[in-house]
């Protein structure tokens, strides 16, 4: 991390036990990834933050996953006011009308097959992008699509992360 997130890291130290509750469960949906964070809370460093998070994510039971999916919109669908969701998704902004009916049939067969929303790291990621690894996860087992949406969550909080200690920089 840079030396500029070292006044965003100051802040986020500096706010309540409650603050830093409810910054981190709009990071991420998991109270458990909340709760392992906020027990570490005041972080000495931007990469001590970052590696409880990884770590935290490591730990999450199979629940504890599926609360954290619960707060992702699908993919072409951000949550109405959420900027967030809006920003990591900008990717499907110009995507053709065509595309997005074909993301709606591949997000819903692949909630059908596996039970939650497809979850990808979309920051920086094309509609194309996005359709492919939908495409080729959807015939994932699902213990190998397990493994890849807690590789995802842990790209998303890290960014998330990042992204809280890096604004008004």
């Amino acid at each position: 991390m840079t030396s500029s997130s070292s006044s965003g890291l100051a802040r986020f130290n500096a706010l309540a036990h409650d603050e830093v509750a409810d910054v981190l469960h709009a990071i991420c949906s998991s109270g458990a990834w909340g709760a392992a964070l906020l027990a570490r809370h005041p972080f000495a460093t931007a990469d001590d933050l970052l590696t409880a998070s990884d770590a935290a994510t490591a730990a999450l039971s199979a629940d504890d996953l599926a609360e954290a999916m619960a707060g992702h919109p699908p993919i072409g669908r951000p949550a109405p006011g959420d900027p967030v969701s809006g920003r990591e998704q900008r990717g499907m902004a110009g995507a053709s009308d065509a595309l997005r009916a074909e993301m709606l049939e591949l997000n819903l067969a692949y909630q059908e097959r596996f039970g939650h929303v497809f979850l990808i790291c979309a920051t920086g990621a094309t509609a194309e992008q996005m359709r492919d690894a939908l495409r080729t996860r959807t015939g994932n087992t699902p213990d190998r699509e397990s493994a890849i949406v807690r590789t995802e969550l842990g790209k998303i909080n890290r960014i998330r992360l990042t992204r809280l200690l890096t604004e008004g920089e």
